[in-house]
C-alpha cells in the first residue's frame, strides 16, 4: 500500500500497524517519535494503531550529543 513517510511515498510492504512500519524501516531499535495524520502516537499504542493507504507519518529520531 502507498504511504508518506516524512513527505515522502513509501509502498509499506507488509502493511498493518506502526509497529510493523517502525520494524520495516529498521527504527525498531531506536529512539523515535512517530506523529500519525498529525498527532503524536505513543510507543505503546503503535501496535494498535493500523495504517491505511494514503497516511502520513513522519518519523523523527532522537540525536544525543554533548
Amino acid at each position: 500500500m502507498e504511504i508518506y513517510v516524512n513527505e515522502r511515498p513509501y509502498t509499506f510492504h507488509l502493511g498493518g500497524s506502526l509497529a510493523t512500519l517502525v520494524e520495516e524501516l529498521g527504527c525498531a531499535q531506536q529512539r523515535i517519535a512517530v506523529e500519525y495524520n498529525g498527532r503524536i502516537v505513543p510507543q505503546g499504542q503503535y501496535s494498535s494503531q493500523l495504517i491505511s493507504a494514503g497516511d502520513k507519518i513522519e518519523i523523527i529520531t532522537a540525536v544525543g550529543g554533548g
